[in-house]
């Protein structure tokens, strides 16, 4: 997948500025895919090179004129030959395992606050996705929503994400909690150990 193909499925519903995207991008695309403002605004003009979009100059009061960007005929094809693809398979590529990997005793101060640093923006992600999905939703409650909403696609890509934020913060709580359980331990016995070499002595 490319960032192109993520803007493609943005644009499947209306038109819009970069700056909605962006926007977009932030609050509700996060769950699925990232890309900063400067990539997409990239991205932008070279898929209206390439003629997936198209853009009109929409002129505003008190501020510069926007442009709106709308998806061509051959966008829509894009996206359609796209959704027929087989996805490659999802693989884990994060530094914070790395630096859990490579843990010392000398590390687990700093691992500590990068995991309670994960933990902290995983439920900020969270909050948002649970309120996005009870927009989405409502009055209705979820299989009312599967049986009647408009568009299926954005209800599951939420899901996926509020399960995804969810396994982060029960995966961070478990790793403070094993680092605790190990190395207060260790703690405890090098304190032990050094107090009877005193005693000793």
């Amino acid at each position: 997948m490319s960032l192109r193909h993520a803007v493609l499925a943005a644009l499947i519903n209306r038109a819009a500025s970069g700056y909605e995207l962006a926007k977009q991008f932030h609050v509700s695309v996060a769950n699925f895919w990232t890309a900063t403002s400067q990539q997409l605004y990239r991205e932008l003009d070279k898929m209206e090179s390439d003629g997936l979009l198209s853009a009109r100059v929409v002129a505003q009061e008190k501020r510069p004129d926007k442009r709106l960007y709308t998806l061509t005929e051959a966008g829509q094809a894009a996206l359609h030959e796209f959704t027929k693809q087989e996805p490659r398979p999802t693989t884990v590529r994060d530094e914070l395992l790395v630096q859990v990997e490579a843990l010392t005793l000398a590390d687990v101060p700093s691992i500590r606050a990068a995991i309670e640093s994960r933990i902290e923006s995983s439920s900020r992600r969270l909050e948002s996705y649970e309120q996005r999905l009870s927009d989405i939703l409502g009055s209705r409650d979820d299989a009312e929503f599967v049986a009647t909403g408009k568009r299926i696609g954005p209800y599951l890509t939420l899901q996926r994400g509020i399960s995804f934020e969810r396994e982060n913060i029960a995966w961070g709580r478990l790793a403070l909690d094993v680092l605790d359980r190990r190395y207060r331990s260790a703690d405890s016995s090098a304190s032990n150990t050094a107090r009877e070499q005193q005693t000793s002595s």
